[in-house]
């Protein structure tokens, strides 16, 4: 967008993020614009980039692959090439769900999900420890879920 986004384009982020299938109307009625302004809002805050997509938030546990870990990864090299090489291998690991680098004690964390925690030692045995410059991984195991957006919207 060329100008700042206002209010109103910060009140339909707030609810879409909430609920992406919410009709236009309703929209509109929540965040207190009439219907031809909050589609054309909501049209612009998508080409612009601010809203990405939608998707459905599907429930992992029905699914059974509840069992959530987070890998503190450190590499070997750190060293731009070796992150990149990282990040791509990382992109096509199903089981990783996120993985964020971070400024501390170790370079990434990563959300892993797995049906138990043999599957899950499998995947950190034989995909996790393989990837590109991994030197050495800790893992923390999730005992539940006390606020999870993917979850809970």
């Amino acid at each position: 967008m060329d100008s700042p986004i206002d209010a109103y384009d910060r009140k339909i982020l707030a609810v879409l993020a909430r609920d992406g299938r919410i009709p236009v109307t309703e929209l509109a009625r929540r965040v207190g614009l009439s219907k031809t302004p909050c589609q054309v809002r909501v049209r612009r805050l998508e080409a612009s980039g601010y809203i990405r997509g939608y998707r459905a938030i599907v429930d992992q546990a029905r699914l059974g692959r509840n069992h959530v870990t987070f890998v503190e990864v450190r590499l070997s090299d750190t060293r731009e090439k070796a992150l990149s090489a990282f990040n791509a291998a990382v992109r096509d690991v199903p089981e990783i769900e996120e993985c964020h680098m971070i400024a501390g004690a170790f370079d990434y964390l990563l959300k892993v999900r797995s049906t138990d925690i043999d599957a899950y030692r499998r995947t950190l045995g034989e995909v996790i420890s393989a990837l590109p410059h991994v030197a050495s991984t800790s893992t923390h195991v999730s005992m539940e879920a006390v606020k999870d957006r993917t979850r809970d919207p």
